[in-house]
């Protein structure tokens, strides 16, 4: 993921207008103050001026009435009416607010692109015997593939030879490799992990499931409503009031430079001006505590979610199975058996060799460096513990192994295994010990005082979407307590979903952090990302990103975003109120066009000093 860029962009626009502002000050120091300053104000009018106006109207023109529209009748006025200084403060405050508005804005997500960039590109495809490298796009269905140890799947298919463990966790949300044997179904995007298979192809690569997840999440950004400003929600009602103080202005005086004071002093600057500022200030403070929100719309989403969506592995768990229980057999020790099976399982670099070893050393046991080690890959490995032949794997792999050394364990091992359910492995030795050890995703301790927060913030309503099996999503659920879930759920069910209750009414937080919840984390109104092990494809879909690997900055990041529109709201109004009091004032007869621009200006420095308050702390449970 690239790394956020805080820094400010330098806009040409505010500069020059405030460059002309200070000659024409300064021009009776070399020349005549009448009537060359007004002159060099005239010359910077028409030089920012006019571009400002002629963008504005062509929004007019294409139904675009938002809270520009006053600043532009202003500049138009104050040029007819021979007020330069009075317009170059409104294009200074107007063209500052933009660039303000552009970095609040900041940049678009590439998320496409981090996938595209990301799918399997080449394959292997195996001909009378003989194995040719082709571009994955090249695939037909039918065509024999060899897929090597650490290479992407290329295309959804069925496993013809081999066996192996596939890591589907980007896909699947499913924390553990899957062995694969023949007959055993694949999606594109899949890594193989140890062991070299065979494959039949059953789609084209641009017809897999991988390929599927682009197209979801191109249409999702592609169709994804944007959230109005809330400078425009303000202007709806602001700029007409403007207009009807002008004519009323106008039918009492039939003075147009008092319509102009008017239309000076209204300039919606607390518009332009307030929102972005206390944006980038949300923001900012955001990035302080390793939230990056990628554009001021995030920060807007986040004030106004309501709904929480979750994916489970990695996200309300640690996304690494861990062991559950070990159970013993024929009166073994467990402590014993489980350091046999470590120190044959220290030679080896499968995923759930590491977690045998880590919980036999957390148990407190001595481990000793096995001898005459041998791994049969997808299955299990076997080797001798001082002396003591021990065997470690799959039920069938060490079932076989122990009939051919110690039958009656096998039949003890037989009996243990049935009726077991969910990931497990099992062990055997020469001696006559067994055991079964027993693996599951475990749920992040930190889970509860996030849903505490969460439900404080007014997101009551929860649910969790995974691609893992239903059973396993079912017990995390309740484990968390989230009564809406459902399980084996494919990219496009997980978007679908969470596009519904959007039409619902629902503004959805998403939170994921894999591959297949890039289209759903599209598709809400906010995506979150956990990147915490890294960002890529899913860091690139997301909205807002957390660096540090802690669901619990989610309800703070959306404190965050409440408190900045919080006080982007006071401040627009607090503005708005005081122009509206300079407004009756200046149709009144009372401020002349340029005391009306001083008066905005004073009224600027009042809002941006109060928007500025969002970069620092406080509550931020408003």
């Amino acid at each position: 993921m690239r790394k956020a860029d805080l820094s400010f962009p330098i806009s040409p626009p505010p500069l020059i207008a405030l460059a002309f502002l200070v000659a024409g000050f300064a021009t009776p120091l070399v020349l005549p103050a009448d009537p060359w300053r007004d002159r060099v104000w005239l010359l910077g009018l028409l030089i920012t001026g006019v571009p400002v106006a002629w963008r504005t109207l062509r929004g007019m023109l294409r139904g675009e009435f938002a809270a520009d529209v006053v600043a532009m009748l202003a500049i138009v006025g104050a040029l007819l009416l021979g007020q330069p200084l009075a317009g170059l403060v409104v294009v200074l405050m107007q063209t500052g607010g933009e660039a303000l508005d552009a970095y609040a804005v900041a940049r678009a997500s590439n998320a496409v692109a981090a996938l595209e960039a990301d799918a399997p590109r080449t394959a292997h495809r195996v001909r009378e015997g003989r194995v040719e490298d082709i571009d994955a796009g090249l695939i037909e269905p039918g065509d024999s593939l060899l897929i090597r140890p650490g290479e992407l799947v290329p295309a959804d298919g069925v496993v013809l030879d081999g066996t192996s463990h596939v890591d589907t966790s980007r896909l699947t949300g499913e924390p553990v490799p899957v062995r694969t044997a023949a007959g055993a179904r694949l999606l594109s995007g899949s890594v193989n992990q140890e062991g070299a298979f065979t494959m039949r192809a059953e789609r084209r690569s641009q017809e897999s499931q991988y390929a599927r997840i682009v197209d979801l999440v191109r249409s999702a950004q592609a169709s994804k409503s944007p959230l109005q400003r809330t400078a425009d929600v303000w202007a709806v009602w602001f700029t007409p009031l403007t207009l009807v103080a002008c004519l009323v202005a106008w039918l009492v005086s039939h003075d147009w430079t008092r319509v102009l004071a008017v239309l000076v002093v209204a300039t919606p600057c607390p518009l332009i001006l307030a929102a972005p500022v206390a944006i980038i200030g949300g923001i900012n403070r955001a990035a302080r505590r390793a939230i990056i929100v990628r554009h001021g719309a995030a920060l807007e989403g986040l004030s106004r979610v309501d709904t929480a969506v979750f994916d489970k592995t990695g996200t309300l768990t640690v996304g690494k199975p861990q062991v559950a229980r070990v159970i013993a057999g024929n009166g073994s020790d467990l402590r014993t058996v489980l350091a046999k099976a470590a120190a044959v399982e220290q030679g080896s670099g499968h995923l759930l060799a590491r977690v045998i070893v880590a919980e036999a050393e957390a148990r407190g046991a001595t481990l000793v460096m096995a001898t005459s080690l041998h791994e049969t890959p997808g299955c299990g490995v076997t080797g001798e513990v001082a002396g003591e032949w021990v065997v470690v794997g799959s039920p069938d792999f060490v079932r076989e192994r122990l009939l051919e050394r110690v039958p009656a364990a096998a039949g003890l091992l037989t009996t243990m295994d049935s009726g077991a359910t969910g990931l497990r492995a099992y062990v055997g030795t020469a001696g006559g010990d067994v055991a079964r050890i027993e693996f599951a995703d475990q749920v992040r301790p930190e889970l509860a005082p996030m849903f505490e927060a969460l439900r404080a913030l007014g997101l009551r309503d929860l649910y969790l979407f995974s691609g893992d099996r239903e059973d396993n999503v079912r017990a995390i659920a309740q484990a968390v307590g989230i009564s809406q879930f459902a399980g084996d759920l494919t990219a496009q069910d997980k978007a679908a979903r969470v596009s519904a209750i959007e039409k619902g009414g629902r503004r959805v937080l998403m939170v994921g952090d894999g591959t297949n919840d890039a289209p759903s984390l599209s598709t809400a109104t906010v995506g979150v990302a956990l990147a915490g092990h890294g960002g890529g494809v899913v860091a690139e879909a997301a909205d807002v990103v957390l660096l540090v690997d802690d669901p619990g900055r989610i309800p703070e990041a959306v404190a965050i975003g409440r408190r900045a529109l919080y006080i982007a709201r006071q401040s627009i109004g607090v503005g708005l109120g005081l122009s509206l009091v300079g407004m009756g004032f200046a149709a009144a007869g009372m401020l002349t066009p340029v005391a009306g621009a001083l008066i905005q200006e004073a009224i600027d420095v009042a809002v941006i000093l109060n928007a500025l308050r969002a970069s620092s702390g406080g509550r931020a449970s408003i």
